[in-house]
């Protein structure tokens, strides 16, 4: 009964369980809307970070090879303490992220990326998680031994963007709808 009405018909109040018994997965709109704007952020300060500005570059003429050696970022220590910070940032990032996948396990919301067992596994999980941090350290180290500095930099920070992006939608996810009995429902009914 209550499946024949269309969900933009119903009360607001009634819309999670028109939705629910219409089988839709209600959406967030706000969430990746966040998603969105923190991407294009990310994009537009990247972007802005390499333009140089007109003054100089009318000013200086010089060879292509020597404004590619000029404009790389210096060589470092990999261990300095950018990316002690950044590799922190990396860890924190995935430990919101496995507090914020078992929180909507919890709920009884369904794991997308991985299997249910695996998230609800919490040694295997805590396992995954760290090995994801593992992983984003060593393709920074291969871009800091391949001399790609920038580069090193921005995987963990793009790990860290992600890490945090996906937190904050599991976190604004709410609990499935509960079935809608015949009972209730007629209730519902007009």
């Amino acid at each position: 009964m209550l499946s024949n009405i269309p969900i933009s018909c119903a009360p607001r109040r009634l819309r999670p369980v028109a939705a629910a018994a219409a089988g839709a997965r209600p959406t967030t709109s706000r969430t990746r809307g966040i998603l969105i704007f923190t991407l294009c952020l990310g994009i537009f300060a990247s972007l802005k970070a390499q333009d140089i500005p007109a003054a100089r570059a009318a000013s200086e003429v010089t060879p292509p090879m020597a404004a590619v050696k000029q404009s790389a970022a210096p060589p470092h220590r990999f261990w300095d303490q950018e990316n002690a910070w950044l590799f922190a940032g990396v860890a924190g990032a995935r430990m919101l992220d496995y507090t914020s996948t078992r929180h909507f396990r919890d709920q009884g919301n369904n794991e997308v990326l991985l299997s249910n067992w695996v998230v609800d596994n919490k040694p295997l999980f805590v396992g995954i998680e760290l090995a994801g941090t593992a992983v984003s350290m060593g393709v920074s180290y291969l871009c800091h031994r391949t001399g790609h500095h920038a580069a090193e930099r921005w995987v963990s920070i793009v790990h860290i963007g992600a890490g945090v992006g996906g937190s904050i939608h599991n976190y604004a996810l709410t609990p499935p709808a509960a079935e809608v009995s015949p009972a209730v429902a007629n209730h519902l009914t007009p």
